[in-house]
């Protein structure tokens, strides 16, 4: 059968991380400094993050090969190291490939022995859930759709919360980037902030305290297509509406970086400079980091 399949070429590989977001199915990580491949099942094929690698490291080979073999793909990890190995397991436990999880945890126990470092100790890892440090941008998009529970409980709010109405912030209309007019009067000569969609259903203080006093515009860089639509109208808001600032807030899951970088392409391709803020928030409603970019 004919598959497409990425190959990364490691020599090239700078680690830079930026095609990691790009890859909506989380099949990219960064493990020791360099971009892999952890799985050929969740890869698409799709090429998104191939437009996201300066060093040119990334492409895809079209060719004859043969259906999925885990197997084959254990066999093909282990000499990339221990790390590699372990994201991959721990991917295919995320997705519910249990059937592709045991069939590696059986070889991988009959072959132990020529396994230059500890199986029971990555297997444990795995169905431990033990997660590596390894920063924001280290896995793909699979955070994102994890599935969270908060305990309300903890909860309190205000007792004139509920007995007023809180004021929208909202200057205008439509908020969508896709739909937005880039020389349309509500942007020229203001305060920009692009948020994700996510961002303003996990702040509770976001219209009184992030939105007031600028225009809006929401982007999913994770769901959203056509995103080179978003950076040419980043560009015209830089250079049409000349919006003095840019506000980008975004939540922590790995994917959500894809919207820093498509500010960063309009801004590289506009003639104008304008300061940008990037502000990350936590799936909990916390802002975990703040930054001029």
């Amino acid at each position: 059968m004919i598959r497409e399949i990425v190959t990364i070429d490691e020599e090239k590989c700078n680690g830079c991380g930026l095609c990691v977001p790009n890859c909506h199915e989380g099949a990219l990580q960064m493990i020791d400094g360099k971009a892999r491949l952890i799985s050929e099942l969740m890869c698409d094929g799709l090429g998104a993050c191939l437009g996201h690698c300066p060093e040119g490291a990334i492409t895809i080979e079209k060719r004859e090969a043969d259906e999925y073999d885990e197997i084959v793909v254990v066999k093909q990890i282990i000499p990339k190291g221990r790390n590699t190995l372990v994201a991959h397991l721990k991917h295919l436990k995320e997705h519910g490939e249990t059937v592709f999880l045991k069939q590696a945890v059986s070889f991988l126990r009959t072959c132990a022995n020529e396994i230059p470092f500890s199986v029971d100790a990555v297997i444990a890892e795995v169905h431990a859930g033990k997660v590596e440090p390894a920063g924001r941008h280290a896995s793909g998009g699979c955070p994102s759709s994890k599935e969270v529970q908060f305990d309300p409980k903890n909860i309190r709010f205000a007792p004139e919360a509920g007995s007023a109405e809180i004021p929208s912030a909202l200057r205008q209309w439509p908020v969508q980037m896709h739909l937005i007019n880039p020389a349309g009067s509500a942007f020229i000569g203001t305060d920009l902030l692009l948020a994700a969609d996510c961002v303003a259903f996990s702040l509770g203080n976001f219209h009184s305290k992030h939105l007031a006093g600028k225009s809006l515009v929401i982007a999913c860089p994770k769901l959203d297509q056509g995103k080179e639509i978003y950076v040419e109208k980043i560009r015209r808001l830089i250079d049409e509406a000349k919006v003095n600032t840019i506000t980008i807030m975004m939540m922590e899951v790995p994917c959500c970086g894809g919207l820093s970088q498509l500010v960063q392409m309009g801004a590289a391709q506009a003639n104008r400079k304008v300061p940008v803020k990037e502000i990350i928030v936590s799936i909990k409603g916390e802002i975990l980091e703040e930054s001029w970019i």
